[in-house]
């Protein structure tokens, strides 16, 4: 008996040490190798991607690959049961109790504040690329109501509140639709943004491509005194406002988002009244305290000194192209830096990081409460849940690991019938690599294309 014990504790070690990602490694592989057939069946085969706490990430993870593959209605299907699963805030009483008591993986995972507005992003991309703009509007407005809830939410300037890419979307879609005044009021907050908020919190300024297409949409509302004050805010004095036979809104999606790892810290627990402990890690200078109701719980808790909690963190995975260029027409086009996902993740996970740390010292106390309790009664039952607990301590690694790294565009002026674009992407060192393609476009056309480039440089952790 004491074996099979022995036995199960140490299976449930080895699973409590691998994250999320080891756990799908099999299908991340396929995903980054560029074998998305084999990884679409993988995904659909594989046992963690099956359970009912990760539906969202089996819904966004199908419409990715399948939007990838070119398959944009099936892909659409499966991003609209993610925004639907998303919509539904009921908690699983059960899951989240027993989450106190295991661990957080247990609960049902409902996306992060940037994975809900990407699965409407990529909605929109694939009526773009299907030509249907009424379709895409469509999931433009639903990307304002997000933008409005997630403003609402947080208040404070140093939140990530607000997506400049987001909103420069929807002024393309628009300008797409000739519809210049929402192309203006879009673009205009998008810049504001970018200004405000995206180069403080990211690094990531307002795209040379946004103030020209603000300026355009300037100009074709008639608002020429908006027009005349961003030309001059912008120091382009010389710009004017020119009109090509078609459009090509180029998207390169570089590189491959980070994934959600695991690192621990040691604390020390001391009483500070007859019903108050403080968590505390002087190395850290991280010191946290919290009630404890009962007497038996206070008598248990007392006996702690040492004890390992689990929090989540984000690992990043580097990018292998370092920039990218068009050309068509004699005439090059860089692509710019619209979104920094990667940056975006680790701040939405910072923001959320009190609430991380108040509830796994509160699942640990109780868990070693339980511990303590069960030593009075029997001290090897009570070394056999010690064992357990140290087995389930583990944080929720779970995220949407195949986003991209960083979402770049350009627009790119076409001719009126078929164009040769060699798309550049330029690698460490200096050398390139070069993908060509031809867009037939007619007058006033707007055409949508994104490449997505899976490469990236490794990681230590994997």
């Amino acid at each position: 008996m004491l074996m099979r014990w022995s036995v199960t504790v140490v299976v449930m070690l080895g699973s409590a040490c691998a994250s999320f990602y080891e756990t799908t490694y099999d299908y991340n592989r396929k995903f980054e190798e560029g074998n998305l057939d084999k990884a679409l069946a993988t995904l659909r085969e594989d046992n963690q991607y099956r359970k009912p706490n990760v539906k969202f990430l089996y819904y966004v993870n199908n419409g990715i690959l399948l939007s990838i593959l070119g398959q944009y209605e099936e892909s659409n299907s499966y991003f609209e049961k993610a925004f639907l699963f998303g919509e539904d805030y009921r908690l699983n009483i059960v899951r989240e109790a027993a989450s106190y008591f295991t661990n957080p993986m247990v609960t049902i995972y409902r996306g992060e504040d940037h994975e809900h507005l990407m699965v409407l992003y990529y909605k929109a991309m694939n009526f773009l690329k299907m030509g249907k703009h009424e379709e895409a509007l469509v999931e433009c407005r639903r990307l304002n109501i997000r933008l409005q809830q997630l403003s609402d939410r947080y208040s404070s300037e140093n939140k990530y509140r607000r997506d400049a890419f987001i909103h420069t979307l929807m002024g393309i879609i628009y300008q797409a639709d000739k519809d210049w005044n929402n192309a203006f009021i879009a673009y205009r907050n998008a810049y504001q943004i970018y200004e405000e908020d995206y180069e403080r919190l990211f690094g990531t300024k307002a795209p040379d491509q946004l103030k020209a297409d603000l300026l355009v949409a300037a100009w074709n509302t008639g608002f020429t005194d908006e027009y005349e004050f961003y030309k001059e805010k912008f120091n382009w004095p010389e710009f004017r406002v020119t009109q090509a036979d078609g459009d090509l809104i180029f998207f390169w999606h570089n590189g491959l988002s980070p994934v959600k790892d695991e690192w621990s810290i040691n604390f020390v627990v001391s009483r500070q009244s007859d019903d108050m402990f403080l968590f505390s890690n002087e190395d850290m200078n991280m010191h946290y305290s919290f009630y404890v109701g009962s007497d038996d719980e206070r008598t248990s808790l007392s006996n702690l000194e040492f004890f390992r909690v689990a929090f989540p963190r984000y690992v990043e995975r580097p990018t292998y192209y370092t920039n990218a260029i068009i050309e068509v027409n004699d005439t090059t086009y860089p692509l710019q830096l619209a979104e920094d996902v990667n940056r975006v993740a680790v701040k939405c996970l910072q923001e959320r990081m009190g609430l991380e740390f108040s509830k796994s010292l509160l699942r640990v106390a109780l868990k070693k409460s339980i511990e303590y309790s069960a030593k009075k009664e029997d001290r090897s039952f009570g070394t056999i849940i010690g064992a357990i607990n140290a087995a389930t301590e583990k944080a929720d690694t779970r995220n949407w690991q195949t986003l991209p790294h960083s979402i770049y565009y350009s627009r790119v002026p076409l001719k009126e019938g078929t164009n040769q674009v060699v798309f550049r992407l330029n690698r460490p060192g200096g050398e390139a690599d070069e993908h060509r393609f031809a867009y037939t476009v007619s007058q006033g056309q707007t055409l949508f294309h994104t490449f997505t480039s899976l490469e990236s440089l490794p990681v230590a952790r994997y």
